[in-house]
């Protein structure tokens, strides 16, 4: 009936049945962005990593919206490599959590299985077929020009945008003198970029290990030698775990043997994140290609913030699937959108506050009527609850409250824009300052009587919160130090908050100052 009442109007339906999606104005907002003369349709792409396995996984990822994708990488076909099994488990960091909700990974799978002839016949399929997406080739060599020069000149002429230069495999290869074995020395990596430099006409980005004593060296070195950028970070080397059995995991072999691996996901994100700025705030102007745990739009903001310009992204999709793309497309163009609206300053990106509440209902304010606060439990939820009716009674306004209806007032920022935008807040810690101080303070509406904030601070803490015995309700005392480790273990999103110190800090010095100076 609708194609038929479609066609009177002379409008095709499409044949595939399809439901149209909202369409607002952040739809408009554009998230283009430009690194090193390349224009990336979304800043969003595929890490060098199993989801650029295959040219026909990248071909779809394409189609699902993301803006680039870096290849697995490949060597020359001499240094064909056989991955052993099993080599991609699930991060202790986990605990028992699946799905979507892993904090890491830890792998032991080498570069592409695939020989390079392979991935430059991709190349340029793909780079036919999806001209304005973006193709990054990934190479790795040991240290040699020849083969160096031969990667990059085959991978330009297949039609890469870009190469990056894997420098920072941190299992395996580095064993044949190659990934982390060349990235962890700087003149290495000065010379190999060099040499690329010299062969190639195309932009190039070393990606850099985090298993290094300073990255920024490493960056120099990259920069000197004529790298256009840097991907940082390569995984984290790491030891996934042992069994009871003392067995390890993963065990590979009838000898249950393992290897030391790369810890990717979110668990290495503040230390991918101490990478970014710290090149950023170094280099400035160098480009950065931010990979490490960026699992939705919001973190996507923070490396931009970092100063990356572009992000890459593995675990998420090994988490789920290519699909999450739309989630970090629509999440990124609304975060810049409302960083157009004055009267959502307060929200912390698509979260606005949180209201008072107990299990997802507004609380209403009954200290007046009793003189005291009310825990949430037992017999003092009945006389709350019996309160809350008979107030209910009494309000003759069932008015709705009007709906807010926010517009812009001032153009909404590009990517570029926001890049960078975070570093001038990182310094060294002797410029942080030590007088202006913060309290913790508990919303005693909102709290659901656990005890997680003074199990925490008497035994970790600064002994400053108190735990009524009969309430379960606990109360800030005049020794919290402002240390917020209250506040981390809450489970109640903003149920505690830190506010600002009315009385000047005296830290405790253990015995007086003066018989400390004597002694």
């Amino acid at each position: 009936m609708h194609k038929y009442l479609q066609s009177l109007g002379n409008l095709a339906v499409n044949e595939v049945p399809a439901l149209p999606k909202f369409y607002t104005p952040i739809d408009n907002v554009d998230i283009s962005v430009e690194v090193c003369g390349i224009k990336f349709p979304n800043p969003f792409g595929l890490a060098s990593a199993p989801p650029t396995t295959s040219s026909a996984m990248i071909r779809r990822a394409f189609e699902a919206g993301w803006g680039f994708a870096v290849t697995k990488t490949f060597a020359l076909n001499k240094d064909y490599v056989t991955n052993v099994s099993p080599r991609i488990v699930r991060g202790t960091t986990s605990g028992h959590s699946f799905g979507p909700g892993q904090g890491s990974f830890l792998n032991i799978e080498l570069i592409s299985e695939k020989l390079c002839d392979y991935w430059c016949k991709s190349m340029t399929e793909l780079k036919r077929d999806f001209p304005d997406k973006i193709i990054i080739a990934s190479i790795m060599s040991g240290y040699n020009e020849e083969d160096w020069t031969a990667l990059a000149k085959m991978s330009e002429k297949a039609g890469a945008d870009a190469l990056e230069l894997n420098l920072s495999c941190p299992h395996g290869m580095g064993e044949r003198g190659m990934g982390m074995a060349c990235g962890q020395d700087a003149e290495l990596v000065f010379n190999i970029c060099k040499w690329v430099r010299a062969a190639s006409n195309i932009p190039f980005f070393a990606k850099l290990t985090p298993n290094v004593t300073d990255i920024t060296v490493i960056a120099q070195a990259a920069r000197e030698g004529g790298a256009d950028g840097v991907t940082a970070t390569n995984t984290v080397s790491g030891l996934m775990g042992f069994r009871s059995d003392a067995t390890p995991w993963p065990a590979v072999g009838a000898e249950m043997k393992t290897t030391y691996g790369g810890m990717s996901g979110n668990a290495i994100r503040p230390i991918a994140l101490r990478a970014v700025s710290h090149i950023a705030r170094k280099y400035p102007d160098l480009p950065i290609l931010a990979t490490g745990g960026v699992d939705s739009a919001e973190v996507a903001l923070q490396y931009l913030h970092a100063g990356a310009s572009v992000v890459q992204i593995c675990s998420a999709v090994q988490n789920q699937d290519f699909t999450v793309i739309d989630d970090y497309i629509t999440g990124l163009k609304t975060l810049l959108y409302l960083k157009s609206i004055d009267e959502l300053k307060d929200w912390d990106g698509q979260s606005k506050p949180t209201v008072a509440h107990q299990l997802g209902k507004p609380v209403a304010n009954l200290n007046s009527d009793f003189g005291k606060d009310l825990p949430n439990f037992g017999r003092y939820r009945e006389i709350k609850d019996e309160a809350v009716v008979k107030m209910n009674r009494e309000n003759k306004d069932l008015s709705m409250s009007p709906r807010n209806v926010y517009v812009p007032t001032r153009s909404v920022p590009s990517v570029n824009d926001v890049v960078g935008n975070s570093l001038s807040a990182i310094g060294p810690y002797n410029e942080l300052d030590n007088k202006e101080h913060v309290v913790a303070y508990i919303d005693k509406s909102m709290c659901i009587n656990c005890g997680k904030c003074y199990m925490a601070c008497n035994d970790s803490g600064y002994q400053a919160i108190s735990f009524d015995p009969e309430t379960h309700l606990p109360s800030v005392n005049d020794s919290c130090t402002g240390c917020t480790l209250c506040l981390s273990v809450c489970p109640i999103i903003e149920c505690i908050n830190m506010v600002k110190r009315k009385i000047p800090y005296t830290p405790n010095r253990g015995v007086p100052q003066e018989v400390a100076a004597i002694s």
